[in-house]
């Protein structure tokens, strides 16, 4: 199996951090075209990436301000039963991020195309909260 890890700073404190990562509405602003959930233990998200991407999660992990978990329920099979997961720590006055995308299946197309577009997001979620940037959904990927 392979993973995807990321590691950065972002400046903006543990909860905005946390809220952009695990509710509907921030995950809306960086990563999904819409989404909605429940940002609890056991809560279940809708992840809609448009047309043919209307994916499911499960809230694996949840431990508020410190780890956020999705299990990937229902997706293409590359995805089916990966986790995608954060987990927060405060360093000289930074939110530091752990980013992890694990559980694919193998190193394929599919993943290395992933390997890109997670730091394409991941730009996209620090820069909203370092400097208040929105960028549509269409072009997340062009930034």
């Amino acid at each position: 199996m392979s993973d995807i890890i990321h590691y950065f700073p972002i400046k903006a404190s543990l909860q905005k951090v946390f809220e952009m990562i695990s509710t509907p509405s921030g995950l809306d602003i960086w990563w999904t075209k819409s989404s909605s959930g429940e940002c609890k233990e056991n809560g279940h998200y809708e992840l809609g990436f448009g047309p043919g991407y209307d994916w499911k999660a499960h809230v694996s992990v949840f431990i508020p301000s410190k780890a956020f978990e999705l299990e990937i329920t229902d997706s293409d099979p590359d995805w089916l039963g990966s986790r995608v997961g954060f987990r927060l720590d405060v360093k000289n006055e930074m939110t530091w991020v752990e980013f992890y995308h694990n559980g694919w299946p193998e190193s394929n197309e599919h993943y290395r195309i992933s390997c890109y577009c997670w730091a394409m997001y991941l730009r996209i979620l620090k820069r909203n909260l370092e400097h208040g940037e929105t960028v549509a959904y269409e072009k997340r990927l062009d930034v």
